[in-house]
């Protein structure tokens, strides 16, 4: 009962198809959570005298179906994949399951009681017959969905300014990305009143060095974004990033060695990455400006897609 209880918990709406007296499912549902007071618990023969119009007004609560049929689970499963646009998993273990398995977006067949009808009609057969292991694998699936969106979100932003920057200096110069972030820099010597034999190096490390601090902020900007995802969903008033950073230990490396390892190209590593040492402000106002990419980022998730 226990997993059950965790599948509403993670946004999974859970239906039930089966043939079994009123009685026993009316009771079963309510333990688990399946059936709440705001869902509607209805029988196969009832769920088929329904006309188009009066399906479309019941299936969105439809929590509970029993002694329904093979039609019936495929008229539901239809419904709510092309009316209703939901993604629609099925489970299933006779060969009377399998036009609903084919018809969802994904399958789950048993793989001990399962029949072969049922297997091969699945997308994905369930070897140990275990309902928990639908949970874990909502679990990983929803945490891999979720680790790719975090990446293409940090490599798109980390592209498409490189293309920005390779275009631009294409049209401008024809030569070096380098040279036409020069020419919009062209006032940066005044500004940190750079001179000598070493301001054009001390510039470019600025540059370098500002850069790398905007893809450090862009790292954790990249963070929760399933949050974002629900607040688009909910208009929920906050998006804390910074929430459990300290929990993901990996994340925390990846992000302090970035961290370290730029310091010490920036401080010692001179000759071998053309750069210069920084002095304590120059330092400061290259973290900040790229410190400055966290508010925008902020400000452009809050926007609806």
């Amino acid at each position: 009962m226990g997993v059950v209880l965790e599948l509403p918990e993670g946004g999974v709406l859970e239906h039930i198809l089966k043939v079994l007296r009123k009685s026993f499912w009316l009771t079963v549902t309510r333990e688990c959570g399946i059936l709440t007071d705001d869902g509607l618990a209805i029988e196969g023969p009832e769920f088929r005298e329904k006309n188009q119009e009066e399906l479309l007004s019941l299936i969105p609560k439809i929590q509970v179906m029993a002694r329904s049929s093979p039609l019936d689970k495929h008229t539901l499963v239809k419904h709510l994949r092309t009316t209703f646009d939901e993604v629609v998993a099925v489970t299933g273990d006779g060969t009377n399951d399998a036009p609903a398995l084919h018809e969802a977006d994904i399958g789950l067949a048993m793989g001990i009681a399962g029949t072969e009808v049922a297997k091969e009609s699945a997308d994905v057969i369930i070897l140990d017959d275990n309902f928990s292991t639908i949970v874990t694998v909502a679990k990983w699936g929803r945490s891999v969905y979720i680790n790719i969106q975090k990446f293409v979100q940090f490599q798109l932003t980390v592209n498409i300014v490189a293309l920005i920057v390779n275009f631009s200096s294409a049209c401008l110069t024809g030569s070096a990305p380098l040279t036409a972030v020069q020419l919009l820099w062209a006032k940066g010597e005044s500004i940190f009143r750079l001179d000598g034999p070493d301001s054009n190096v001390i510039l470019n490390t600025l540059i370098f060095n500002t850069f790398v601090f905007c893809q450090v902020f862009n790292e954790i900007s990249s963070r929760e974004m399933e949050e974002i995802v629900r607040w688009r969903k909910e208009m929920m008033k906050e998006i804390d990033v910074f929430k459990g950073i300290l929990d993901n230990y990996v994340f925390v490396a990846v992000l302090s060695s970035t961290v370290v390892f730029q310091i010490i190209i920036v401080e010692f590593l001179g000759k071998f990455a053309s750069t210069s040492p920084l002095t304590l402000v120059q330092w400061f106002v290259t973290v900040f400006i790229g410190f400055l990419g966290m508010p925008i980022a902020a400000g452009l998730k809050k926007i609806p897609v």
